[in-house]
């Protein structure tokens, strides 16, 4: 029976990884924990490592992809973290600049998609097209149309490559609800007015995050009924259906807070924490008590008080006054909020907590959508539009990084939501070294999604009555991108190795017979810092969680892949490595490739 077990679980698997490659790739990330090793992959100098950095504390993962006809097949994948946890596919990173790969690929897809429908148009019905005049992208496309004989698609997305962005820090950007300031990696930077594909090719942040405000305006705007709902009346439906999902969105997102920052409090111990005061004013307990109390009576009222302000000494009919003025129904919620110095929704929930203690945030949610609207009444009757419209911009901004996280999902992109700010075009939003290399094979196989085969064939109980052969079978492959727009992005990444953040990779390639291999690139450097502030908003301090350093990468005509450095807390604080270390170690890899580039020339 126990050989028959042994021959039932046997198991061969086949898969295409190269072993030469695969074993010299193990055998490279394992000695870069010593110096001897990162000195001898040339890891050391400016933009790397520093003399003083202790390598052994830096976790080092690499993968690299061959595209086929239906299938993009793993040829390596290494890393020497030496752990089940697989960092490229089961962590959330921040991979930096890499973001601005997936903005480029967003914008010349809405450029495509504006071509697909626009071109077909005469100067007549162009002029006609009611665009905001905050949709930057949408006025472009059309003056760009209106001026060309040739409207075929590639010497437009050539054309969008060229349009001119400033690199000025200087300017505040109202994004995610607040104001923002972003600054260049190189100073030098800040002066220049580029190009796109400049800005791309030197990863220069303001160009970027200029780039992703025009994306998310053409989004906001473009829209059907959405830039006439900013230009309506006050009272007009559609302003107060905007106005009315502000509430509901804000109103959760206060409740989820207040839940979150007071679960496991008794009464009590949370109306103590709501007033803070060593001493709260009678009008706020009493305002307190009514929202808590509704059907209770002035003695109520009265032992509140105390418990709260054990000195409280109340004067004769001091508090019938009270019971009369805030007791029971006597308010609405949003006025008890501003009596108490409290936010409304808090005073709610904590009620609703007392009333049902086990209560789970979904059931407050769903339980709480009048008072979500009650709450913010005033919104509706501000006599202030400015008011109005501040809100109405920030719903309409959070759809339109709704709008781009649906598109870098359909190319890869591994999580449900984008953080609605500029700042995701520079790496906010976080990303995976596999959904990394995802988008970038889409770009190698002109624009088409293909599934990854990581094992080609499983074979149990070989040799034995009881063998079982399971084939891998290709999924579909589809087309997500248009293929001039995978081109354009592909020559531009072409460019970042020929003359810009990558240009360390430049040549680093070659044949046997001496003809260079092509050579694309998008790097990118995460610093993931926590800020901690005081009440005024002033920054008390700053712990750096971790930084990353990532390369996604094309070589020749049928590979690519991904090649990340990683440390952690408490040691990323000691680091200040950049993007320049991961493209330093791909050129430390061209020996252990070259059979495979090889391969590849012959094919």
């Amino acid at each position: 029976d126990r050989g028959y077990e042994m021959d039932r679980i046997a198991v061969t698997a086949a898969r295409r990884i190269d072993v030469r490659a695969q074993q010299a790739g193990v055998a490279l990330l394992r000695s870069l924990g010593q110096r001897e090793g990162a000195r001898a992959a040339g890891l050391y100098g400016p933009y790397l490592l520093d003399e003083r950095d202790d390598p052994s504390h830096l976790v080092y993962s690499f993968t690299l992809f061959e595209r086929g006809e239906q299938v993009n097949r793993l040829r390596v994948q290494t890393d020497n973290l030496n752990q089940p946890f697989d960092i490229n596919e089961g962590a959330r990173l921040d991979l930096g600049s890499t973001a601005k790969l997936r903005t480029l690929v967003t914008y010349l897809g809405l450029v495509a998609e504006l071509h697909a429908r626009w071109s077909v148009l005469s100067a007549q019905q162009l002029a006609a097209l009611d665009i905001d005049e905050r949709d930057a992208l949408g006025l472009w496309v059309r003056q760009y149309l209106n001026g060309q004989s040739d409207r075929t698609l590639q010497p437009m997305l050539d054309a969008a490559m060229l349009r001119t962005y400033s690199a000025n820090p200087s300017e505040g950007f109202f994004t995610g609800g607040g104001v923002h300031h972003f600054g260049n990696f190189e100073s030098a930077d800040d002066t220049r007015v580029l190009t796109v594909r400049e800005g791309t090719t030197r990863s220069v942040n303001l160009v970027y995050i200029r780039l992703m405000r025009d994306l998310v305006r053409h989004l906001m705007f473009h829209e059907e009924g959405t830039a006439a709902a900013i230009r309506a009346d006050r009272d007009d439906p559609k302003r107060l259906a905007l106005l009315a999902r502000f509430a509901d969105k804000e109103g959760r997102e206060y409740l989820a807070r207040f839940y979150r920052e007071n679960q496991g409090l008794d009464t009590d111990a949370w109306v103590a924490q709501m007033l803070k005061s060593s001493a709260p004013s009678f009008a706020r307990l009493a305002s307190v008590f009514g929202a808590l109390y509704p059907d209770a009576d002035a003695i109520g009222l009265a032992a509140f008080i105390v418990r709260h302000r054990p000195d409280a000494v109340l004067a004769d009919g001091e508090l019938a006054q009270l019971f009369a003025r805030y007791g029971g129904g006597q308010m609405s919620l949003a006025d008890r909020g501003y009596i108490a110095g409290v936010h409304p929704l808090s005073l709610w929930l904590a009620g609703f907590r007392m009333r049902l203690p086990a209560a789970s945030l979904a059931q407050a949610i769903a339980a709480s959508a009048d008072e979500r609207q009650q709450v913010y009444g005033w919104l509706f009757r501000t006599r202030h539009r400015e008011a109005q419209d501040l809100r109405i911009r920030t719903l309409l901004e959070i759809d339109a990084f709704a709008r781009i996280q649906q598109r870098w999902k359909r190319l890869g992109y591994p999580f449900e939501a984008l953080t609605p700010s500029y700042a995701s075009a520079l790496g906010a939003s976080g990303d995976r070294p596999s959904a990394l290399a995802e988008l970038m094979g889409i770009i190698v196989n002109g624009g088409m999604r293909k599934p990854v085969a990581r094992l080609e064939s499983l074979v149990f109980a070989r040799d034995t009555p009881y063998e079982t052969r399971l084939a891998y079978r290709p999924q579909k492959v589809e087309q997500v991108l248009e293929p001039e727009v995978a081109y354009t992005v592909r020559q531009t990444l072409i460019g970042v190795v020929q003359e810009g953040t990558g240009r360390r990779l430049k040549d680093a390639f070659v044949r046997d017979d001496g003809s260079p291999v092509t050579v694309g690139g998008k790097t990118g450097t995460g610093d993931h810092r926590y800020y901690t502030y005081d009440k005024g908003g002033a920054q008390v301090s700053s712990r750096v969680v971790s930084r990353s350093a990532t390369l996604m990468f094309l070589l020749g005509e049928r590979y690519y892949g991904t090649l990340m450095v990683f440390v952690n807390e408490p040691y990323a604080a000691d680091y200040r490595f950049t993007s320049a270390l991961p493209s330093q170690l791909l050129k430390a890899m061209a020996p252990s490739l070259g059979e495979l580039l090889e391969e590849q020339s012959c094919r």
